[in-house]
């Protein structure tokens, strides 16, 4: 109930601002009295995926809180874990406004935000102030608009060095729309390249710390069979402990009216079929060897249902908490 009075009241500001502003006015809620409207109470259903414990198999996708600003609300709705981010080695402003578009007669987001963010210092500072929280860790890594794609695994390892001790797991997200090229990252010599450095790295670093952190590749849902087959195996090959499956989709064709042809990835309802059916082919090349974390038009149980049963061993959401609230945490949990 509350949560639809604060949608009325902001229906008619720009999307960015109202994300912003619900967000900022919960953090208030969760520190007041009012904090049992937020706060879900919800059974443990174990899971372990990744060699990780999780107290539930549904996490919110990263995107929602790119700088580790909100960690204590999103820990008490209940949700099993938290991406945070994308974030890059330096603070970047993003893309030209707007860039944040909501269409909730059809559930579904367009973005073209451009990763954002305060720099993964700024996440990391806000991480390392959270005392008392029950839920996974991840961070969702980026490269920065400025450097160039050649360069990007600089980028990635900056942030996997600086993460490593502060994430329970780690995602490389080389499959946003809203980077020029960074999509090609998933392909050939560069993904190959990429991998080789990453995995050194996390050798080096879990000799260092005495901890493993599992990595994970975030892939687009805009690719076709034999790409995909191409990344299943180099995956397998260079031992990558988890995909996400899928990011933001640039395909409209299920969308005819203009009105949703605005420029960037859309998320929510209508990605949840195409973003199904990559995960059930994914499954098939993966062969149980890696598991996968499925995100894209979750909004219920049973869509919950539906991807586990393709192959996701977790699950995440975004769109559907922009547009259900904190009911919808309850009761994907209560009914999975």
């Amino acid at each position: 109930m509350l949560y639809k009075l604060i949608k009325k009241i902001l229906f008619y500001l720009d999307p960015e601002k109202k994300q912003n502003l619900v967000l900022k006015y919960t953090k208030y809620i969760h520190r007041s009295p009012l904090k049992f409207l937020i706060k879900n109470k919800l059974p443990t259903k174990n899971i372990i995926c990744m060699g990780l414990n999780f107290k539930n198999i549904l996490g919110l996708s990263a995107g929602l809180d790119k700088n580790g600003d909100f960690i204590e609300i999103f820990d008490s709705m209940g949700f099993g874990f938290i991406e945070l981010g994308t974030v890059t080695p330096n603070s970047q402003v993003g893309r030209k406004k707007p860039r944040l578009f909501y269409f909730p007669e059809i559930c579904g987001i367009i973005n073209r935000m451009g990763f954002n963010n305060y720099g993964i210092d700024y996440l990391l500072e806000n991480i390392k102030k959270i005392k008392n929280i029950n839920t996974r860790i991840g961070i969702n890594i980026g490269k920065n608009h400025s450097t160039p794609l050649e360069r990007a695994k600089e980028d990635y390892l900056i942030c996997i060095k600086k993460a490593y001790l502060y994430a329970d797991y780690i995602t490389i997200n080389i499959s946003s729309p809203n980077t020029k090229n960074l999509r090609k990252l998933q392909f050939g010599v560069l993904l190959h390249e990429l991998l080789k450095e990453v995995k050194f790295s996390q050798k080096n670093l879990c000799s260092l710390y005495k901890k493993y952190v599992p990595i994970l590749i975030k892939i687009s849902p805009d690719i076709n069979d034999n790409e995909l087959i191409q990344i299943a195996d180099t995956l397998i090959h260079y031992k990558i402990d988890g995909v996400i499956a899928t990011n933001t989709t640039i395909c409209r064709t299920m969308l005819k009216e203009t009105k949703y042809h605005e420029q960037g990835g859309l998320s929510g309802a209508p990605l949840k079929n195409i973003s199904t059916n990559i995960i059930k082919k994914l499954n098939l090349e993966l062969r149980g060897k890696i598991p996968i974390i499925g995100s894209g038009g979750i909004d219920s149980a049973e869509s919950a249902k539906e991807k586990v049963y393709s192959g996701a061993s977790l699950i995440q959401i975004y769109s559907s908490l922009v547009f259900h609230g904190v009911s919808i945490v309850k009761k994907i949990i209560n009914e999975m």
